[in-house]
């Protein structure tokens, strides 16, 4: 027997589509690809429909980085439990960011590019500015402890994923291990010195014990 044909669709109307589509496409774009992949022409392209169809969800790429970033946040970003002393909350809180964070250094990318935040990591800020408050600063250095904390934090994130990018995708050692290979002793005895274990030490994840030592510092000005 003749099967019924499918339905026809309307000449020039796209497939309808959904907001946690078009996230979840916008996602799987900047995974693989980058930020700077990311355009709302090749969006509804990868969707199947047109770049006027995702402006019912979404009116520009800034907003749908915003809106990536918030899903990321509520799937991601969890809320430790905190310690009493302020100190350790700060620690905590900042820890928990770097988690978050170093599993998908977009993210990093997209923050440390633009004025964009997730309003839900904001419980996060508050804890690292309340507990160095609580350790006697005051709420405009605060502001300036949690911006140096944020600083350090990206930028390891930042250098780490950016270097393991660079050596997968060059499979051979770099030119900083070469320059490393070939020191002046007499011009820089130190450094010649401890060449050979120059890449592994600087390879050690050493972030708590830098965060602690940041924070630490911070502190001694009040």
């Amino acid at each position: 027997m003749p099967q019924p044909s499918a339905p026809r669709r309307s000449p020039g109307r796209p497939p309808r589509i959904s907001r946690a589509e078009v996230i979840g496409t916008a996602r799987r774009i900047v995974t693989e690809e980058g930020v700077a992949r990311l355009t709302m022409r090749r969006l509804a392209t990868e969707i199947g429909s047109t770049p006027m169809a995702l402006y019912h969800h979404v009116r520009n790429k800034e907003e749908l980085l915003v809106l990536l970033l918030d899903d990321y946040a509520a799937r991601e970003l969890r809320r430790p439990e905190l310690p009493a002393d302020p100190r350790e909350r700060i620690v905590a809180a900042a820890a928990a960011i770097h988690e978050a964070l170093a599993a998908c250094s977009w993210i990093v990318e997209v923050l440390t590019a633009d004025d964009l935040l997730a309003t839900s990591a904001l419980w996060f800020v508050e804890q690292i500015v309340d507990g160095l408050v609580e350790c006697g600063l005051s709420p405009e250095q605060a502001v300036h402890g949690y911006r140096a904390i944020w600083y350090y934090t990206a930028g390891e994130i930042v250098v780490r994923a950016t270097a393991a990018r660079r050596r997968a995708d060059d499979g051979r050692g770099t030119y900083r291990e070469q320059v490393f290979g070939s020191l002046d002793p007499v011009e820089l005895p130190r450094l010649a010195r401890i060449a050979d274990r120059w890449a592994p030490l600087t390879g050690e994840d050493t972030y708590l014990d830098g965060l602690r030592a940041l924070v630490n510092g911070l502190l001694a000005i009040r």
